[in-house]
């Protein structure tokens, strides 16, 4: 199992889990939409986060929610451009969170690290894009459909089984390209395509997507499989969603793609002295 994540101008040791921290530049997105979509927000809101202790950004100016429309390629760029321009040399790896071959080639030649591909890098165009870049780091993602209409009815005869085997085809069909297996992590997309029992039966066996041994991307921040348990509406998922952070680090996941950094960053580093401490008998 590798130890490491490379992601362009960083190596992740994986020892301990990293933090992903979300910035949604975009007007629609399901729990932030709107309040950063403005160039000058979103790259406060980027510096605010690597201040708390986000080693990655993950920058999406394209919404992915549940029945999210598309937008096009000028409105993604336009979006997108400034914040990784002002963020390049801020010391925490870029990633791009985009399905489009073009925002992908352009975020790169801005400095970007990562590629966060959540139709998991289906377009052979996004995998050449990939290909042709010699050290960026690639987040396969699951997702059954499309955002549209991924949640109208998503099946499946065994939901483990089946997003394990779609993962792993997706992320070796990146490898036979020569793209570096240290360079590739997956992500089962909890909530793309999924019903709620669905998004709880991945977390609670996600064990067998870490034995694959790419490093496993986790992002469950205030979804709504969170809202299905507590209740609680999205702005009110703080403890959910570091709860549900903390469940999947215990069942191996090694990147955590949150909205609330400062927090799960805490969390975490209580988790991590209690484990320390275990280790130490």
């Amino acid at each position: 199992m590798h130890k490491m994540w490379q992601c362009g101008r960083f190596e992740f040791a994986l020892e301990r889990p990293i933090l992903m921290g979300i910035v949604n530049v975009t007007p629609d997105s399901f729990f932030d939409g709107g309040q950063h979509d403005q160039a000058d927000a979103a790259i406060a809101h980027a510096r605010e986060l690597a201040s708390e202790g986000a080693q990655i950004l993950d920058i999406g100016g394209e919404s992915t929610r549940p029945g999210a429309a598309p937008v096009s390629l000028e409105v993604e760029l336009a979006r997108v451009m400034p914040v990784l321009e002002a963020m390049r040399d801020s010391g925490v790896a870029l990633s791009i969170d985009t399905c489009k071959p073009a925002v992908m080639r352009a975020a790169l030649a801005m400095g970007a690290d990562i590629i966060n591909d959540v139709t998991g890098m289906r377009d052979p165009q996004a995998r050449a894009v990939v290909a042709e870049h010699a050290t960026c780091g690639v987040c396969v993602m699951h997702m059954q459909g499309e955002p549209r209409t991924m949640q109208r009815e998503p099946h499946y005869e065994d939901v483990v089984r089946e997003v394990h085997e779609a993962l792993l085809k997706q992320a070796r069909s990146v490898e036979q390209l020569g793209v570096s297996r240290a360079r590739i992590s997956i992500d089962p997309g909890l909530g793309f395509g999924k019903t709620v029992a669905q998004n709880y039966r991945l977390v609670a066996e996600l064990e067998t997507i870490v034995a694959s041994g790419y490093p496993v991307v986790f992002g469950a921040s205030r979804k709504s499989m969170l809202g299905a348990v507590t209740g609680r509406s999205v702005d009110q998922r703080l403890s959910g969603s570091v709860a549900a952070a903390l469940a999947g680090v215990e069942h191996g996941a090694k990147v955590l793609r949150v909205h609330d950094v400062g927090e799960t960053r805490d969390a975490l580093m209580i988790w991590q002295s209690v484990k320390d401490a275990g280790n130490r008998l």
